[in-house]
């Protein structure tokens, strides 16, 4: 089995670099890598062609056009029976490829997807938005799982594999930001495809390196979901309007203390034992109080982001119908 493994690149070169290093290490040989700069002025060619004569490599420069529309361009290049997504922000770990060849030859699976987990390296801002991103008490419950709380499992492109054969069936992305890969995973799913997660193949995903850059990240994550309904309609489910309801929650809450009514003290209680959950939940996970202390500003960064970000483009595209 080859794989074709496809990195968009943005203005990241030093990402770029740790994750081509990450490769070279892979116990499983057989792959080719596209690294393919999507517009970049800081771009990544000499880090890139540095590679060489450690991988099989490719570098391709194109106009910005967005991630999903800068995958299908790889996917015209690319020679692999799988096409394996990664974002630039990964590392990965030395048995990625031999663990996914295994399952695949067990297994059969037209698509699929792998968990993310922090790395020993990852600073403790990193771990505590990998936390939250994984959390079972964040919308990270509803991610990476088979069990899937939203409906059906959908692959995400930071880790995330197709055969050639669904590249030539669905013709690739046709969305090239706002949810792409979930509306990509949806339309695998409507054509018969199947689709699953491989539990150990798993990444070491950084995301974003500070709190600003990650409530912007995910802000966008909860317009994504809007997107995604215009499309399906279907797939919009009660469990996605949770991080909206807690950030309304969080607003009432605050105006009940400024108001001092009695309704303050049961909110307060609320909000207390969810915080006392992610921060002894994290402290098992990561073992460290100071992450797990970080986990707690994660956690509703992550919440407030997604519920704003949700409840403006519902008000926008939903009730107020426009584009």
């Amino acid at each position: 089995m080859f794989f074709s493994i496809i990195i968009p690149l943005y203005n990241r070169p030093q990402e770029i670099d740790e994750l081509l290093y990450t490769l070279t290490l892979q116990t499983y040989t057989r792959f080719e890598v596209l690294v393919i700069e999507d517009g970049s002025k800081l771009d990544a060619r000499e880090i890139v062609e540095s590679y060489k004569d450690k991988l099989d490599i490719h570098y391709f420069y194109k106009n910005n056009e967005g991630q999903g529309f800068t995958r299908n361009f790889a996917f015209g290049h690319a020679k692999g029976d799988y096409f394996i997504m990664f974002d630039s922000d990964c590392l990965i770990p030395v048995d990625y490829l031999e663990e996914v060849s295994r399952y695949l030859l067990q297994h059969h699976l037209d698509a699929y997807g792998g968990p993310d987990a922090a790395h020993t390296s990852f600073t403790p801002i990193q771990k505590a938005i990998s936390y939250s991103m994984t959390s079972p008490f964040t919308t990270g419950g509803i991610r990476g799982n088979n069990k899937n709380l939203g409906g059906q499992y959908h692959p995400r492109s930071f880790n995330m594999g197709i055969s050639r054969k669904v590249w030539e069936a669905t013709g690739g992305f046709i969305l090239t930001r706002l949810g792409e890969d979930i509306e990509f995973s949806i339309r695998i799913h409507s054509m018969g495809f199947k689709i699953g997660l491989i539990p150990n193949a798993v990444v070491y995903h950084k995301r974003r390196t500070d709190f600003l850059q990650f409530y912007r990240q995910i802000h966008f994550f909860g317009r994504a979901r809007i997107n995604i309904y215009k499309y399906f309609p279907s797939t919009l489910k009660l469990v996605h309007f949770f991080p909206a309801l807690f950030t309304i929650f969080l607003i009432f809450t605050l105006l009940m203390n400024a108001l001092n009514t009695q309704l303050a003290g049961i909110c307060n209680l609320f909000l207390a034992l969810f915080i006392l959950m992610i921060f002894f939940h994290s402290w098992s996970v990561n073992k460290s109080a100071r992450v797990a202390f970080l986990s707690i500003i994660a956690a509703f960064i992550q919440l407030t982001a997604y519920g704003l970000g949700f409840m403006q483009d519902f008000w926008k595209r939903i009730i107020l119908k426009r584009s």
